[in-house]
């Protein structure tokens, strides 16, 4: 059993198998409307974990305190992995105080 599996999963040839190649479209929202302007509000800068990103929105935050400084910025790293949360803490926190958020993603 174990030796047909592998030779099944190294193939160039293996087959591809799913339940349903026609299923529900997934379902969509439209994103936030643009804010008329940054000016005395809250931006959260999101770090989602991957290389370089932390260094990235610390950056940002820096000219925020430079060229706007009526903008508060918070910079905050999402919790979980990359692309997995492991709570809706801090989605829930922005929609209660933030205004917009810039996701990070460097590498």
């Amino acid at each position: 059993m174990a030796s047909e599996l592998l030779a099944n999963v190294m193939s160039p040839e293996a087959e591809i198998r799913s339940a349903s190649q026609r299923g529900p479209a997934p379902s969509s929202s439209k994103m936030a409307g643009r804010l008329d302007t940054l000016e005395n509000k809250t931006i959260y800068l999101i770090d989602n974990g991957f290389g370089g990103g932390s260094e990235f929105m610390l950056q940002l935050q820096k000219w925020f305190a430079k060229h706007m400084p009526s903008v508060t910025t918070i910079a905050r790293r999402k919790t979980g992995q990359v692309f997995a949360d492991d709570t809706t803490d801090l989605w829930d926190e922005i929609k209660e105080k933030g205004h917009a958020v810039v996701y990070g993603v460097a590498g």
